[in-house]
């Protein structure tokens, strides 16, 4: 058992023995089950929106005004004029936003939330659903273009494999994570994220989150060379994309030699900010090393990152500005998508060591306010998307101020992750 839940039965425990005078109050979880009852039927009735065809929802469209990003970023527009995406038809805006195919980053994340889901409520139509749309990706399992291919497999047909079990998964996991080790180097000791941009050997911090695909393809088959290359991936990028004061660069590239070409930014405010959703991924990936690891260095990164995501938010409520150093005005965008990460890292994280508590409890209000009528949306709108105002890539003008299908994914990871170290089930709420 966990080392915080076991702490708390151990309070727990105490208290009877004693002869605690008076029972605590029940603790309302009224909120919890608000939203996933919200999430579920969102989640149908985009399913019966989307119906037979093999669209993969996204986002929403939105534009952007280059005057509103110039006052975001703070730099001369050259910097980033040339990196903005076309701006959608007049029609298009306020539309639900798809996949363009399903090798698209994003692709799994659809097929995810279905799983979480049926996972959080045995819901058995969420089930059905989960799986059409799981097996539209199989053809991902031969792709090798991109260090997503972990997001986009393990997403779906990872939490496919743990909820049902078939060779069919198994096997399109193992094919994707060979591919994924086929992008390592061992001269420079990561995995290549991208194949795209005027980078030599590019690798961003999103990278972290994919091992979690090496780690299950290591746990499945028993091969240490998955779980090997995971590990030199985070310890070539914990030696390299930090700073002194724990934030993390997004991009590092390396020359062929292994020595850094360069470090700067392809979505924060500048080379040198602390990009939100950035910060979410590292203490993620750092805590997942440690779980698979139990080396005392990833704890220490992991603690370090979540330490300086809880000093330096701005916001009441904890949910970050797109961009820690992004300018601190009613009129910035904040980030749903990097609370709901750094939710479900904490709640791990919080597992793993002996002042669990803290960040316990800074995530168990990240996931009150992302419940709030702030961010959760009613049912029927917000185009069946269950959170809303996530940031995806602002100097891309992409994605600014909507819905986005990874912010709920980790939502519900984080929610499921909640139940578990409190030991509660859907029906007990």
């Amino acid at each position: 058992m966990k080392k915080f839940a076991l702490f708390c039965c151990a309070v727990i425990t105490l208290q009877a023995f004693t002869g605690c005078a008076s029972k605590q109050p029940k603790e309302d979880y009224g909120w919890l089950k608000h939203a996933i009852d919200v999430s579920v039927k969102q989640l149908e009735e985009t399913v019966a929106d989307v119906g037979d065809s093999v669209w993969l929802p996204r986002s929403i469209w939105t534009g952007y005004d280059l005057d509103f990003l110039y006052s975001q970023l703070q730099r001369d527009p050259a910097t980033f004029k040339d990196s903005l995406r076309v701006k959608p038809v007049k029609n298009a805006l306020g539309t639900r936003r798809y996949c363009t195919s399903i090798y698209e980053w994003t692709s799994g994340f659809f097929p995810g939330n279905l799983w979480h889901a049926y996972q959080l409520t045995g819901n058995e139509g969420l089930k059905k659903a989960a799986v059409k749309f799981t097996n539209y990706l199989y053809p991902l399992k031969d792709y090798k273009g991109t260090h997503d291919i972990g997001f986009m497999m393990n997403c779906s047909y990872g939490n496919a494999y743990r909820a049902y079990p078939t060779d069919t998964a198994y096997r399109a996991l193992i094919q994707t994570a060979d591919n994924l080790c086929g992008r390592f180097d061992p001269n420079i000791g990561c995995i290549r994220s991208w194949d795209f941009g005027k980078w030599n050997f590019p690798v961003i911090i999103d990278n972290m989150m994919n091992l979690d695909l090496l780690f299950y393809a290591n746990h499945l088959t028993n091969d240490p060379k998955y779980k090997e290359i995971a590990l030199k991936h985070a310890e070539t990028t914990l030696k390299n994309h930090f700073r002194k004061d724990h934030s993390s660069y997004h991009v590092v590239s390396y020359n062929n030699d292994g020595t850094v070409e360069m470090k700067c930014t392809h979505q924060g405010k500048s080379d040198d900010s602390s990009w939100a959703r950035g910060q979410a991924w590292a203490v993620y990936g750092y805590t997942s090393c440690y779980r698979e690891s139990k080396d005392s260095t990833f704890l220490l990164q992991a603690k370090n990152v979540a330490q300086l995501i809880m000093t330096n938010v701005k916001t009441q409520d904890a949910i970050p500005l797109w961009d820690y150093d992004a300018p601190d005005t009613p009129e910035t965008p904040r980030d749903a998508s990097a609370a709901s990460i750094t939710a479900s890292a904490l709640i791990e994280l919080s597992t793993l060591v002996e002042d669990g508590a803290i960040y316990f409890n800074y995530a168990e209000k990240l996931l009150k306010s992302l419940s709030s009528d702030a961010y959760l949306a009613k049912v029927g709108t917000n185009q069946g998307f269950i959170l809303m105002h996530s940031t995806g890539s602002l100097p891309n003008g992409s994605e600014i101020d909507t819905p986005i299908n990874y912010a709920d994914y980790y939502y519900l990871e984080a929610l499921i992750r909640y139940m578990r170290v409190k030991g509660l089930n859907y029906k007990s709420l």
